[in-house]
């Protein structure tokens, strides 16, 4: 009986597989109800086969290549039905630490000396501690007693120092995804926004820019980077293992890489000073602790840059919160990356910080990255999806992620910035938003914000 139950319900459906869904008439509202709306939703190309969002919504869509049903043919295949669990060995690299914060750590901000004093006589142990100057106070990374908790230690240390803001050393990471694949002319995903090439500027947006990024190792000597306009500051300890160069050379390369080499950067005459903040830990882990993401924030403000590039994510940071605060105080626009873990994780941070412009990711056909985060903190959408950029060594290649799509947000604030020094925060989001090209529901939505970035406007918008 279950036998013939079984082929009772796979005969209809192998018949709709077979002529593609037409033999029934009202097939998208019948595909719709079953598996969701039918938003469209980009997908990169080399996934090893892997179509897990890892907190994805079961949204479907019109998915890209190899991901089901596309398009207006709704075309059901029954391996949908049944999906077979993907044990590539891409697949398992693909699955990101769970590790979230130092295991024997804490960090504060604003501790006394006479509360450092109390913390080691209760068995805390100051492992660094960095005068912040542009922020105008002090930053420690103590490690716990022994004994107790990670929890008990941190509420320890908040009761010996009430006054100080204290919290874990939380990881943070790149937010990079596997990467597609495409000739080069067809990567250059700057034309889907309007990024006008150098000689196509009005006399307004030729002006000089100086942009923060906070990323991991680069590689100073790639042909990205001729012009000689990179700056490069390490803060991460040096005895731990060098990050691996391919995300920083990337996001580097797309800011400013030189209009001479293969991957010209969207401001090729701009100043970039980048702060690695990052180190390896196992394999292919690059994190960033929030006792460096801190410093590294206060070093870029000590440099005077405008707008700070941040292509990573993590937890929510009470000490990255305050130090994001205290960049925004200072007029310093900053630009994030929304998080690549899918549309129904939980909001990433420093892009979901009120003060952060958090941006999310399309493809050239202003589709929503599969993967990109959601929520009523997203601002804006830039391509994303087969960006073409530096490759870590030499040369280049597609990259996916929104860590690839905040760039182009940053070079347009960047951009406005150097056209007019004095442009506040708000006027600079105004003009952003007022411009944008409204993609999702009206006006400011979950998956788009206020819309595609529209780069056709960032200097006819400027005052």
């Amino acid at each position: 009986m279950l036998s013939t139950l079984k082929l009772a319900l796979i005969a209809p459906l192998a018949a709709i597989a077979l002529f593609g869904g037409d033999i029934l008439a009202p097939r998208h509202a019948m595909v719709s109800q079953i598996f969701g709306s039918s938003e469209a939703l980009a997908d990169d190309d080399d996934d090893g086969g892997d179509d897990d969002d890892r907190g994805a919504s079961g949204r479907s869509g019109s998915y890209g290549a190899g991901a089901g049903w596309s398009g207006g043919r709704s075309l059901f295949r029954l391996r949908d039905l049944f999906p077979r669990r993907n044990t590539s060995r891409r697949a398992r690299a693909s699955v990101p630490s769970a590790t979230t914060r130092a295991p024997d750590e804490v960090v504060g901000l604003g501790f006394s000396p006479a509360q450092l004093e109390q913390l080691t006589a209760a068995g805390f142990q100051v492992l660094e501690q960095d005068t912040m100057a542009t922020f105008n106070v002090d930053v420690a990374k103590l490690r716990i007693p022994s004994g107790l908790t990670l929890d008990a230690a941190k509420e320890r240390a908040r009761t010996l120092a009430p006054s100080a803001v204290v919290d874990f050393n939380h990881y943070y990471r790149p937010e990079q995804r596997a990467e597609a694949r495409c000739a080069a002319g067809d990567c250059m995903a700057r034309t889907v926004i309007g990024w006008p090439t150098a000689q196509d500027w009005p006399g307004a947006c030729t002006g000089g820019a100086t942009i923060g990024l906070v990323d991991t190792a680069i590689n100073p000597e790639h042909d990205a980077f001729d012009d000689n306009n990179v700056e490069i500051i390490r803060l991460a300890d040096r005895k731990l293992p060098e990050s691996g160069k391919q995300h920083g050379t990337a996001v580097a390369a797309l800011l400013v890489g030189s209009a001479t080499s293969r991957t010209p950067g969207l401001i090729p005459g701009g100043k970039l000073i980048a702060v690695d903040a990052f180190h390896r830990a196992g394999r292919q882990d690059d994190r960033s602790a929030a006792f460096d993401l801190v410093r590294a924030l206060n070093a870029l403000a000590g440099r005077q840059v405008q707008v700070i590039n941040m292509s990573l994510a993590g937890p929510p940071n009470l000490l990255l919160g305050e130090a994001v605060k205290k960049a925004a105080e200072r007029g310093i626009i900053m630009v994030a990356a929304a998080g690549n873990s899918g549309p129904r994780a939980e909001p990433v941070y420093p892009a979901a910080y009120e003060e952060v412009i958090a941006v999310t990711a399309t493809d050239k056909r202003k589709r929503p990255y599969r993967r990109a985060g959601r929520g009523e903190h997203i601002d804006f959408a830039a391509p994303g999806v087969s960006v073409w950029t530096a490759a870590s060594v030499s040369g280049a290649r597609p990259k996916t992620g929104t860590s690839f799509a905040a760039p182009f947000v940053t070079a347009a604030v960047a951009l406005m910035k150097a056209s007019d020094p004095e442009l506040a925060p708000r006027r600079v989001r105004e003009m952003l938003s007022g411009s944008a090209e409204d993609l999702g529901d009206p006006g400011k939505d979950p998956v788009f914000g206020w819309g595609l970035l529209n780069a056709r406007a960032i200097c006819k918008t400027a005052p």
